[in-house]
């Protein structure tokens, strides 16, 4: 198989795909190296196509359906877990998170969190890395951009971080 047909699969694979797909199982699928699939991606992103990639692995992203909102949070590295669980368990996704960096501007991390377990498994591969999140950057200040399925969702949203004193004024 050449390149062009390699790059053509993933793309398929991608587009096939409700959840991450990690560049491990696509480089056992296709009998290459995990860097062969990155830079199977790299040329994919460069030639148009909307990859992101995820904790879990790489994603295409959905056509948004609900409500897109920009939260602005402040909060311990401790608290990451209970901030998460008050949005996916309003039936929303945390879709990325935002800081501004008094050297890079803004970076932004993809999470794509939906329900507890996504969450348990990210915190958990934080403190296994031994990796601060990025709110840590800027002394707990962050944004997450989250899909709501509706406005009542955000606004359970909103008030679940309101109460933790987790939403930045």
């Amino acid at each position: 198989m050449d390149a062009r047909d390699r790059r053509e699969i993933i793309a398929q694979r991608l587009e096939e795909r409700t959840g991450p797909l990690s560049a491990a199982a696509l480089a056992r699928e296709l009998s290459v190296s995990r860097q062969v699939i990155v830079g199977d991606v790299a040329l994919l992103r460069a030639r148009g196509m909307k990859i992101t990639a995820t904790p879990r692995g790489y994603v295409l992203p959905p056509p948004p359906s609900g409500i897109m909102c920009t939260l602005a949070c402040c909060h311990r590295a401790d608290q990451l877990a209970e901030e998460l669980n008050i949005m996916v368990d309003q039936g929303c996704t945390v879709l990325d998170v935002i800081v501004e960096h008094p050297i890079y501007g803004q970076l932004t991390g993809p999470l794509r969190l939906s329900n507890r377990h996504e969450v348990a498994q990210f915190v958990a591969r934080c403190e296994e890395a031994g990796a601060p999140p990025l709110s840590q950057l800027t002394g707990g200040l962050h944004l997450h951009t989250v899909l709501c399925p509706s406005q009542e969702a955000a606004d359970r949203v909103r008030a679940g971080l309101e109460r933790l004193n987790f939403l930045y004024h």
